[in-house]
């Protein structure tokens, strides 16, 4: 399955126990409860499944769905 913008958002709601509708693409991620721990568990998942590169340095830096959909070539 392809790394997209809904699986990113499917991914960011599991792990914070929303619905995917509640997340915002274009919103500070950190505001509607997402922390360090929660962004590092992400990153090693979307690493072991779609052999995404970035860094936690580069997802903490703007975290906010629009902006990682770009730095992880979501579709």
């Amino acid at each position: 399955m392809a790394l997209t913008v809904e699986r990113l958002r499917t991914d960011v709601a599991d792990c914070l126990g929303e619905a995917p509708a509640d997340i915002p693409v274009d919103e500070n991620l950190i505001d509607h409860g997402l922390d360090s721990v929660r962004i590092m568990t992400l990153l090693e998942r979307w690493r072991r499944e779609h052999a995404v590169t970035a860094s936690f340095a580069d997802l903490a830096e703007r975290p906010v769905l629009k902006a990682w959909a770009s730095l992880l070539g979501a579709v």
